[in-house]
């Protein structure tokens, strides 16, 4: 039988349709989260607003927030129309619907910035036993109204709600001792040497958020999380262990 997975899509990929293809020919059950970071910041610059970052995470005011879900709700509805037309049957959400994902506010000065404390999973699961890929957009839910997700966050706490393994498709070969070398690829690491090589600087910017993502969603029931490039048959090797960097518990 062949392993169902949560694969992170992330926002900055190339080669999207090549990307497609490899998820709609895969033969076992997928569960998707995708980003949409470069698509946002287009779109809040060509609406006027200044966007900021802070530790991996996009400053998201509220009047910012209805610009972000427009932009990460219609990017969903193209991945999966892009998916089902290759044959692999799949449907669009965000964390409004059927409360799938219930969210927290992370940090206020951050704005309309969440993190997932609760993921419907009987809704995932009921869509992929009548053979649907659900898309997942990084929008949550609290009583005020929809949160801002960094996808690589949300990505691990729904693969740790559905103990599945994650694997964080991204535009590097996965984690690199040396920044400038891909043969310097960390093949596998152990939770303890993943928080040192963060503290000592070795994983920095936006490797961080994904190996923090990794990491927690391995506490939160993962088998294990692979970080590596969005390639041609990136998810077979994936499983072989021959591509990306696995982080284990």
């Amino acid at each position: 039988m062949d392993t169902a997975l949560l694969i992170k899509m992330g926002g900055s990929l190339k080669g999207g349709g090549e990307l497609l293809d490899e998820l709609a020919a895969y033969p076992g059950s997928l569960v998707v989260v995708h980003g949409g970071g470069p698509s946002i910041g287009e779109w809040l610059n060509r609406l006027g607003f200044q966007t900021y970052f802070h530790q991996g995470m996009r400053v998201t005011p509220p009047e910012q927030m209805e610009v972000v879900e427009m932009v990460l709700t219609s990017l969903g509805k193209q991945l999966a129309s892009g998916l089902s037309r290759r044959g692999r049957p799949s449907v669009a959400l965000t964390g409004r619907d059927a409360g799938l994902l219930q969210a927290d506010l992370f940090d206020p000065a951050l704005g309309r910035v969440g993190e997932v404390s609760k993921v419907n999973t009987d809704l995932i699961q009921r869509l992929l036993q009548t053979g649907l890929t659900p898309l997942i957009a990084p929008i949550g839910l609290d009583e005020q109204g929809p949160l801002n997700i960094n996808a690589d966050t949300a990505a691990g706490a729904v693969a740790g709600a559905l103990h599945l393994p994650a694997v964080f498709l991204t535009d590097v070969v996965g984690v690199l001792r040396d920044p400038q070398s891909p043969s310097s690829r960390f093949t596998q690491l152990s939770e303890s040497q993943a928080r040192a090589l963060i503290q000592d600087g070795t994983i920095y910017g936006g490797m961080i958020p994904k190996v923090q993502a990794a990491l927690n969603a391995l506490g939160k029931g993962a088998p294990w999380a692979t970080i590596a490039k969005g390639t041609q048959g990136v998810l077979q090797a994936v499983l072989k262990g021959t591509t990306g960097t696995r982080v284990m518990g």
